[in-house]
This record gives C-alpha cells, sequence and structure tokens, in this order.
C-alpha cells in the first residue's frame, strides 16, 4: 500500500468517477485503475462498485475512505512542517505551573515578544503534574512554590527527577478573601480568626500527598468540616468574591489578572512562602526559556508591588520586603 494509491482512492470517491479523477491528477484512466485493483486485492476488499454512470463506495471502501483520508491530512502536514530543508522549525515552548495569576502576567509578556510562527503553550495544574511535565520533558519550565513544611519531601522528589529548583522571591503566607470580610477586622489574623469561615482549595487526584497542594498548609485546615473544592482559578475567585469562604497562598494579586472584589491579608506568625521555577539539572535552558525567567520576574515582582500596595490600602500591614533574586 502507497499514498500514491490511497490518493487515487480518495480522488476517485470525491469524482465519482474514475474517468474524472484520473482527468483531475493528469493521469491515464487505466494507470489508476491497475493501481486501485491492485490495493484491492492486497487488501482483500472492494472499495467501489463500477456502473456505467461512475462508482459508488462499498461499506468497507467508505471505512475504508475515513482511514485513507486522515492518513493523507497528516502527510500533508508533516510535509507542511518538514519538507523544506529552508523552511526553519518552528519554535516550541511550553511552561507548566500551579494557578498563579502571575505566571499568565509572564506568559503574555514572553508572547508579546516572541515570534509570530512560534507554537507557546501554557498549562495550569497540580504541583505533583507540574514536576512530572518538566520530568517527561512536556514543558520546558514549570512554576511552583515551597514552603518550610513541604520542601523536604518536594526536594527529594525533585532530586530523584533530576529536577533544580530555583527560587525567584519570598513571600509572607496569605489569606484570600472577599473585599469587606468579616476576618479584616482582626490584626493581625491568626488560624484561630479563620475557623469560623468555610475554607477553599483545589482538588487533587486521589493519593497525593498534602505538600503538593497548592494552598500553604496549615493544621487548622485539616477539619472536615467546613470546605469547598474546586479545580479552577476561575471559580475558585468567584467562590471567594461572593461568600465568606478563604484560602491560603502567597497572597500575590496580579494587576490586571485578579478580580478586584478578592483581597488578600497576611497570616500572623507563619515561615515564608519561596516561590520559583524548575528545570531539568541536565539539559541547557533555550532562548524562550531564559526569556520567560526574566517575564516571570518582572511579573512577580510587579505582583508584590501591587499587592503591598493593596494591604497597606486595607490596613493589614505589609508582606515581607520583596526578596526578587
Amino acid at each position: 500500500m502507497t499514498f500514491q494509491q490511497l490518493t487515487y482512492v480518495v480522488e476517485i470517491a470525491k469524482c465519482g468517477s474514475i474517468n474524472k479523477a484520473a482527468h483531475k491528477l493528469l493521469l491515464s484512466q487505466s494507470g489508476i485503475s491497475t493501481a486501485v485493483r491492485e490495493l484491492e486485492q492486497e487488501l482483500g476488499i472492494q472499495f467501489f462498485l463500477r456502473s456505467n454512470r461512475g462508482v459508488e463506495c462499498t461499506p468497507e471502501g467508505r471505512e475504508f475512505l475515513s482511514y485513507a483520508v486522515s492518513l493523507l491530512e497528516q502527510k500533508h502536514r508533516i510535509e507542511s512542517l518538514y519538507g523544506s530543508q529552508s523552511a526553519a522549525a518552528p519554535t516550541r515552548f511550553s511552561v507548566s505551573t500551579q494557578r498563579y495569576p502571575f505566571t499568565e502576567d509572564a506568559f503574555l509578556r514572553l508572547l508579546s515578544q516572541a515570534d509570530p510562527s512560534s507554537r507557546f503553550s501554557l498549562r495550569e495544574d497540580s504541583m505533583d503534574a507540574v514536576i512530572n511535565d518538566v520530568f517527561d520533558r512536556q514543558s520546558d519550565i514549570g512554576v511552583i512554590s515551597i514552603t518550610e513544611l513541604t520542601e523536604k519531601i518536594i526536594c527529594r522528589m525533585l532530586d530523584t527527577r533530576d529536577l533544580q529548583f530555583r527560587e525567584i522571591a519570598s513571600v509572607d503566607p496569605c489569606i484570600y478573601i472577599r473585599a469587606g470580610h468579616p476576618v479584616l477586622s482582626s490584626q493581625p489574623i491568626t488560624e484561630e480568626d479563620l475557623a469560623p469561615y468555610p475554607y477553599v482549595s483545589f482538588e487533587q487526584a486521589q493519593g497525593v500527598a498534602a505538600d503538593f497542594s497548592e494552598e500553604y498548609q496549615m493544621l487548622s485546615m485539616k477539619r472536615s468540616d467546613q470546605s469547598i473544592r474546586v479545580n479552577s482559578r476561575s471559580v475558585m475567585m468567584d467562590v471567594l468574591a461572593r461568600t465568606d469562604g478563604f484560602t491560603t497562598g502567597s497572597g500575590l494579586l496580579s494587576p490586571g489578572f485578579s478580580p478586584e472584589n478578592v483581597v488578600s491579608a497576611p497570616l500572623a506568625g507563619k515561615p515564608v512562602i519561596r516561590i520559583g521555577y524548575i528545570l531539568p539539572r541536565s539539559s541547557k535552558p533555550t532562548k524562550e526559556t531564559g526569556t520567560f525567567i526574566r517575564c516571570l520576574t518582572e511579573a512577580v515582582a510587579d505582583a508584590i508591588r501591587h499587592t503591598q500596595a493593596l494591604h497597606r490600602s486595607l490596613g493589614v500591614g505589609s508582606m515581607t520586603p520583596d526578596q526578587i533574586i
């Protein structure tokens, strides 16, 4: 079976006539007929019922035609990508990240500088999925955060996969809540102050350790009551904006990427969160990776400044002075 034979079968089906297909392909009718007959004999099926009015696909022929069209489309796609030696391969770059607005900000900054022919992708997921994406080379870089409580297990996992974590900034852990939430009247805000309110968190796959959750882990969050689970950042923001629920994390809100009716406030007496990215140790970062790291560093710095200004306006103090690496 050859692509040439597949082309003949598809063209005959389109034209409804061997003669018309031969004319369109600038070939002889006998040559096409012979090639199709040989393919029928090879596969042991009949593609067409022939008559004076032309040809009609048999049931086996219609099924075969669906596969033939798909194969020819794949062939054409490959030829368009790699057929010309003078044509450069398109730039490809992929980011996996936990659900951070500053990563989206950084990605859009990267796109504004990218060549129009580039093929970029951004995937938001849980931390374990981000780590696996970079390990499997599905993504060039991953964006995660580490705390004092999670550092040991996460760094062990990175080491076994020959990945490295590079810190960009460290910030105080915060809660995310709606503007005007009752807890804002408490200063400083403690775990005990949050006890009356529902805890909102992202769903995790069964069997995944809590160390890989996106939220800042606290013992009081282990309670089984008053909890809400969601699976997307937009739903999380809507729940926080419309209820008295809260969640925990870096507290960073990016200008233009976070709803105005969701704010953050620092948690008292908690170790810092280290925000950074992961890369394979064994491979050299690409030009696009370097550009994205610069964009990410700028986006995180802008988010820190924006969040510090928000905290001052709310009278809830300020985050740890931004420590941009």
